[in-house]
């Protein structure tokens, strides 16, 4: 509904100069659009200037004028994408909308229900709506899986494309969700893991994909190693990029290859800290993982799924029995907790032990 107003009318020329001034002096009306014609620039106001506000714009602005005008509303953006598809879904199925949405450089990813597969495109265009940023929109088309840890994706809006680059703390990585694992849900392990390392210390990553632990903490440190180990080629390609990228050459070390086989051949009695973000089958690594520390001992990041409420105490009984088994020893656990939900009552953990 249009409404009258105080405006400023300049010239053109001096457009974003007068939008940026009443915006700081805090008298722009943002509720009214700013209008145009061949021209002149007029904007709103939600109150007439005050003498000394009129000179500051003299001082800046040679030309301008203050009137009242008429202004349309500016258009309300919808904060949600479920607000955009209030009228394009059933009733019944506005409840079955993901609220979870996962970012990945310029691609947004969301699981979809069968019940709304009807509705992925309208529910894919609503998504690059409210997120100006976004690009491409990927629909989850199945579990992660294989050796290589990779999921398969349907494009359901935006551009036709799999790969980005992400920012997280500093860092850009180059991305590709087809080929290489990547999760923007463990950003906060991976500046938690970063900020315990030590100046001087030797680290291995046993399942680094694209480097996201390795290359935090190779920027974070002036003196560290890493060795980033991972068996997919294509996250040691990615990895690769990343390092350079990122500017962190020697520091970090790609190596393609089995942890078990890469450890026992070149790292045996190296590290002062192990990053195992394998969680399907990390506890099936221990023993590497504990070969690879020096023999003084260190700390070994150890990443596993967990069911029920008592899952967490469960996988410290486990993981202390495996390390037990060659022949080191639990002397602390510095740290655990639920990392994120994975399904009802099932849970990624992380522990952080100091072995000796």
């Amino acid at each position: 509904m249009p409404k009258t107003a105080p405006c400023l009318k300049t010239p053109k020329a001096y457009g974003e100069k007068a939008i940026t001034i009443t915006n700081k002096l805090g008298a722009i009306d943002k509720e009214l659009e700013i209008l145009r014609d061949d021209s002149y620039i007029y904007v709103p106001l939600t109150r007439n200037l005050q003498p000394e506000e009129y000179e500051k714009l003299k001082e800046q602005i040679p030309k301008f004028e203050t009137l009242t005008y008429t202004f349309p509303e500016r258009k309300k953006r919808p904060k949600t994408y479920l607000e955009l598809l209030e009228d394009k879904l059933p009733p019944h199925l506005l409840a079955c909308l993901p609220r979870a949405l996962d970012f990945v450089g310029d691609i947004a990813i969301i699981e979809i229900p069968p019940e709304l597969e009807a509705y992925k495109t309208d529910i894919g265009n609503a998504i690059l709506q409210v997120h100006k940023n976004v690009r491409t929109v990927l629909a989850k088309a199945g579990a992660v899986k294989g050796e290589h840890r990779l999921r398969e994706f349907n494009v359901i809006a935006g551009q036709p494309k799999t790969e980005t680059i992400h920012k997280e703390h500093g860092c850009q990585f180059y991305v590709d969700l087809a080929k290489a694992y990547f999760s923007p849900r463990l950003s906060h392990e991976h500046k938690r893991v970063a900020s315990t390392v030590k100046e001087g210390e030797t680290v291995i990553d046993m399942f680094t994909g694209v480097g996201p632990f390795a290359i935090l903490i190779a920027k974070s440190h002036e003196n560290v190693k890493v060795y980033a180990i991972d068996i997919n080629p294509a996250a040691i390609e990615l990895l690769k990029k990343n390092i350079r990228l990122n500017r962190v050459d020697g520091k970090v070390q790609p190596i393609l290859g089995d942890a078990k086989q890469i450890v026992k051949k070149q790292f045996r009695r190296t590290a002062d800290r192990v990053i195992m973000n394998l969680p399907e089958k990390a506890i099936e690594f221990v023993e590497t993982a504990c070969k690879a520390l020096k023999p003084e001992g260190g700390t070994i990041h150890f990443y596993s799924f967990v069911k029920g409420l008592n899952g967490l105490e469960d996988l410290k009984n486990r993981f202390a029995e495996e390390v037990k088994k060659c022949g080191r020893t639990v002397k602390k656990i510095l740290h655990s907790r639920f990392v994120r939900e994975t399904a009802p009552y099932e849970w990624q953990a992380v522990l952080d032990a100091e072995i000796g």
